[in-house]
């Protein structure tokens, strides 16, 4: 383990080291690779054969912008991201086992202002009722006290205010809405430990980072499921992840990189605030806000441990033939070549869940038999024709013979893209090939395997 080159506290970072490796022996990371994943985009060869250091898995290149040194990157107030965030990232990269013990003073007025233009100008109000526009009259005084009681730890975390959104099955689905101020330091905070995260990330997860969007998941999970040896698909959901999120396992997952005492007691605040429903505060012991700013990161972390880590190590280690591995934020699809090696996948899988909290969903975890040869197969053993998934948001289902089939996805309105079928000419993307269909934009990605209907934005 390095010692963060910006202090030098020896007694921290024994005790960093000891915390842990207790956490470490729940994980899989003391088997993975030191080397993190480049940042990809969908297209490239098998993620189990010619298999780098790097994460090589379900793309096809490094996509810069992930990647590189984001001190190049203007911010709102057309300054240059500070160089010092810039060296965090590099000290990531070059460090896999850094854990940073100074990273606070990077919560800088202009970081604030930077964040508080990043938010969204129409959301609605928490539970201080104040809007984005009405922070913004007279901000420059209201960012610099913000400062000031960040900094000098008299900054307290407000509840969130409970609401419910109607889901698709006809259940509310609650979500959780922080006050302004805590949207701006959230912000603040996602933006800096970015730095450190998007190095350590796997590129089979799409969720919720920057660079990276749905219709690349959808890409990615197309090409890999042509190219690689898959007959079986689990499509598995999580029960209720972001409300079953261990606080403890939460905290000692940033404590593998983050050793700056004043961020982690900063997120315990949002993670203990509790919500604010019809006036009336309650307590929450589990789970973090779906609708907070810092959730999503929250919940890349979590996975990023608790599974990311351990399924690259399961199919290095135990899986004898191709394994794909698609995740976007909580959702995600594992592919396997044989059935066998797809029940014990989801038995340990269960398993593994069980350690931190989790568990999959009984009705909505599937699997099932997906691919070249599966409509052949189900006919032979007179089960009709091949069942479908759905990912993230999209229903995949098989069309054709083996020698000519293709996979097409349907939106939730019914509405169906033309897909290709599994033949063709070299690998691009063709910006012009977007069109409109069913209220949803679509592009066909040509590869070696024809059209893939990939649905790019919301008609």
């Amino acid at each position: 383990m390095h010692e963060n080159r910006e202090t030098s506290e020896s007694s921290r970072l024994n005790q960093s080291r000891d915390r842990s490796e207790k956490a470490l022996r729940h994980t899989a990371d003391r088997h993975a690779s030191e080397e993190s994943d480049c940042a990809i985009v969908p297209v490239n060869p098998s993620n189990k054969e010619e298999q780098s250091s790097a994460e090589m898995g379900e793309g096809r290149a490094q996509t810069k912008e992930n990647i590189g040194p984001s001190s190049t990157s203007p911010t709102q107030s057309g300054e240059r991201v500070s160089q010092g965030r810039g060296g965090v990232r590099q000290a990531a990269k070059e460090r896999k086992q850094e854990r940073f013990t100074a990273l606070f003073h990077h919560v800088t007025i202009n970081l604030l202002r930077d964040s508080f233009y990043a938010l969204k100008r129409q959301a609605a109000p928490g539970v201080d009722g104040v809007t984005w526009k009405e922070y913004e009259a007279g901000l420059e005084d209201r960012l610099a006290d913000l400062h000031n009681r960040v900094h000098g730890g008299t900054y307290r975390a407000r509840a969130s205010r409970r609401v419910y959104i109607a889901k698709a099955d006809g259940r509310q689905r609650p979500l959780g809405i922080a006050a302004l101020e805590d949207k701006v330091v959230q912000q603040a905070v996602v933006t800096i430990l970015n730095e450190i995260y998007e190095v350590d990330f796997k590129g089979f997860s799409y969720g919720f980072r920057p660079g990276r969007s749905p219709h690349q998941a959808l890409d990615a999970l197309s090409v890999g499921l042509h190219r690689k040896r898959v007959n079986w698909v689990l499509d598995a959901d999580i029960r209720g992840f972001f409300d079953n999120m261990s606080h403890e396992w939460t905290v000692k997952f940033i404590q593998h990189r983050v050793g700056d005492l004043r961020m982690v007691r900063l997120i315990r605040k949002w993670l203990k605030a509790g919500v604010s429903e019809e006036g009336q505060w309650s307590e929450t012991r589990v789970g973090t806000p779906q609708g907070a700013v810092i959730s999503p990161l929250l919940a890349n972390i979590y996975l990023h441990y608790v599974f990311d880590l351990w399924v690259e190590v399961w199919r290095q280690k135990v899986a004898q033939g191709d394994v794909l591995v698609i995740r976007y934020a909580d959702d995600l699809v594992v592919g396997f070549e044989s059935r066998t090696e797809a029940e014990r996948f989801l038995r340990e899988f269960r398993e593994r869940l069980a350690k931190f909290g989790l568990e999959l969903h009984p009705e909505k975890t599937r699997l099932i038999q997906f691919g070249r040869f599966a409509a052949q197969n189900r006919k032979e053993r007179g089960e009709g024709k091949p069942e479908t998934f759905t990912f993230p948001g999209f229903t995949h289902l098989l069309r054709g013979a083996p020698e000519r089939w293709s996979i097409h996805c349907v939106a939730r309105n019914g509405e169906e893209a033309d897909g290709g079928e599994a033949a063709g000419s070299q690998g691009r993307i063709d910006p012009s090939s977007a069109r409109a269909e069913g209220g949803c934009w679509w592009m066909a990605a040509e590869s070696r395997f024809g059209l893939l209907p990939i649905p790019c934005r919301s008609g």
